[in-house]
């Protein structure tokens, strides 16, 4: 587990560590998805290890032809997903780990929404990015916890664009039926709880896309 450093602000608690941003980072920050809700209660997640690629010694960079659609992960089933597979459905990535107290206080909320929505078309992925030493944790999480909704592990590519301008977990992205985001939460409180319902209902309610 990693070392955090914890500071009380203004807008509330949040755990954060300071490092350095790779030149992909950068590169991919432009493509980041962005929202308007500052940070509230959030800690770090692992680093996001970089991998020299060839010709280059700043790192693997995020593929020019990456989007939030294309880059993807793989289910605990060992199922490949990417978000475009959820096109006509309300999709919620939650970006979690065990050891993540916040991540913890929203699960049961999902769990919730994922049971109330579901059948109106909602459909929530739990990303788990706690690195290898959170894995083995997952089984016993889920258990304790009585997750339904699929859970998996993010692609080194999604996590670079998801994760270029903050690595505060949990991170909970929705999509509407058409694949655009519809809103981005950074850090979990109570006011996150009912602004997130308003976002789902909101783009539940919204016609689906038509080919």
């Amino acid at each position: 587990m990693c070392l955090v450093a914890c500071v009380t602000l203004a807008l509330g608690a949040a755990c954060s560590r300071t490092r350095p941003i790779p030149e992909s980072a950068k590169q991919a920050a432009a493509k980041t998805p962005t929202g308007t809700t500052p940070p509230q209660t959030a800690l770090p997640m692992p680093p996001i290890p970089v991998v020299p690629s060839r010709g280059s010694d700043t790192g693997v960079p995020v593929p020019q032809s990456a989007t939030t659609s294309q880059v993807g992960w793989t289910m605990l089933d060992g199922r490949r997903a990417r978000p475009a597979d959820y096109r006509g459905q309300v999709l919620v990535l939650d970006f979690w780990a065990t050891y993540c107290p916040p991540c913890r206080e929203q699960t049961p909320h999902l769990i919730a929404l994922q049971r109330r929505y579901g059948a109106q078309g909602l459909q929530v992925v739990g990303i788990n990015v706690g690195g290898d030493e959170d894995r083995p944790k997952v089984a016993g999480f889920v258990e304790q916890y009585g997750i339904q909704y699929p859970l998996g592990y993010p692609d080194q590519a999604m996590s670079e664009l998801y994760f270029s301008d903050t690595s505060a977990i949990p991170q909970t992205y929705i999509f509407d039926r058409t694949g655009r985001l519809a809103k981005r939460f950074v850090g979990y409180d109570t006011s996150t709880s009912t602004e997130l319902e308003q976002v789902i209902k909101d783009a539940l309610s919204a016609a689906a896309p038509t080919d």
